[in-house]
């Protein structure tokens, strides 16, 4: 018979387990937990592009002796200094001008300075805002002609206007955007009198499909768009300055890291870049409303190849490869960064960090503008800026 104090000692022991067998699970699910946040984040950040969102209400159309204004609702987008695009749900866009007219306390009017063809606006219809300026080179005034660039991934779609045959600009959009949003860089390189490449590139909206879809922040698409220079280098391009703006950036920074390009690579005019992915996705997931340091959880689901795949990914992705932040020893392009302070997806942070970590080679102008609206905040100075940097650096380095 065993003493009491033994019974007692027994039951402790017992209770112990008890205890750490609860804690076990409440880490387990924790665990599972967090788990599954990263996985929502990575799986979320690199999903195929779906359509756009149509989130805007047409609340009245008014006409005057100077044209016609559409009656929005107010918000940020639609109080935001500078010039945009309303992209209609059943097709079609408007332009709108920097005006803002007060029409009460919850509605702002913006004149309509241009409107695609056959496009009538009508209360009630449902609209997107843009800072996408342009659907095409016509609307832009650039003569350019359609073009194939033939990658690993399948044929990408290319806008190509002629210049000099000697300097070339090749122009990247960002995850989720489109060929049409670098547009508005373009027009600067023309006045230069540079041939341009606006380019695609796998699992985008013009681009081709390649696997589940997945976007890889730029791993895969680097390969795509190196294919764009050598389809230059071929027609005589001797100098090549990369136009990238958010994730277009990223992939412009490792082009330009490539020895093959020493030599050629002559300048990079970033907007809006991405320069360190960790970074970008705390901050996006800020803007979400989870903790920035959620975004710590979908870095292992990025960066380790069993998780990647389970993620929809083809393998892992170097994030380290495109953390410019760290890596500022091997920039050896001149670089003009333009950069809001009011992106809330790129922190700007990160672009004064490059630039006072590298001011021989980084050159950063800062606007009053969101995430790739530099340009849409003040096109003036934005046009300005590039020409005036670029014209500074005409001769081969």
């Amino acid at each position: 018979m065993r003493p009491r104090h033994d019974v007692g000692a027994a039951d402790s022991e017992r209770g112990g387990w008890l205890v750490i067998r609860r804690l076990a699970l409440g880490v387990g699910i924790a665990t599972a937990a967090a788990a599954g946040v990263g996985w929502m984040i990575a799986r979320r950040l690199t999903a195929p592009v779906g359509p756009r969102t149509f989130d805007l209400t047409i609340r009245g159309v008014e006409h005057d002796g100077s044209g016609d204004l559409i009656v929005l609702d107010r918000t940020d987008q639609t109080i935001a200094v500078g010039i945009y695009n309303l992209w209609f749900e059943h097709g079609g866009w408007a332009q709108l001008s920097a005006e803002i007219i007060d029409r009460g306390p919850t509605r702002v009017a913006r004149r309509i300075t241009g409107i695609a063809p056959g496009l009538t606006p009508k209360t009630g219809d449902r609209a997107s805002w843009s800072g996408i300026y342009y659907a095409t080179p016509a609307d832009a005034g650039l003569d350019a002609r359609n073009i194939t660039i033939t990658t690993p991934a399948g044929p990408c779609p290319a806008w190509r206007t002629d210049g000099d045959p000697a300097t070339w600009a090749i122009h990247i959009h960002g995850l989720g955007s489109t060929r049409a949003g670098t547009l508005r860089g373009v027009l600067a390189a023309a006045e230069l009198g540079y041939t341009s490449l606006v380019v695609s590139y796998r699992n985008t909206a013009e681009g081709p499909r390649e696997g589940t879809g997945h976007s890889t922040l730029g791993d895969a698409e680097t390969i795509d768009v190196d294919e764009a220079i050598g389809y230059a280098v071929r027609r005589g391009a001797q100098r090549i300055v990369i136009f990238g703006w958010s994730m277009g950036a990223a992939i412009a920074l490792q082009l330009a890291d490539q020895p093959r390009h020493e030599g050629l690579i002559a300048a990079l005019v970033l907007d809006s870049p991405v320069l360190n992915w960790t970074g970008v996705i705390k901050t996006n997931c800020a803007r979400s409303g989870l903790p920035a340091a959620a975004g710590h959880l979908a870095i292992p689901w990025l960066t380790l190849a069993p998780l990647a795949r389970a993620v929809g990914l083809p393998g892992r992705i170097p994030l380290r490869s495109f953390d410019w932040t760290a890596r500022t020893a091997d920039l050896a392009t001149p670089t003009l960064v333009l950069h809001g302070t009011r992106d809330d997806s790129a922190p700007i942070r990160l672009s004064q960090a490059l630039r006072d970590a590298r001011p021989d080679l980084i050159e950063l102008e800062t606007f009053d503008a969101g995430h790739t609206l530099c340009w849409n905040a003040c096109p003036d100075r934005w046009h300005m800026s590039v020409t005036t940097w670029l014209s500074a650096r005409r001769d081969p380095p």
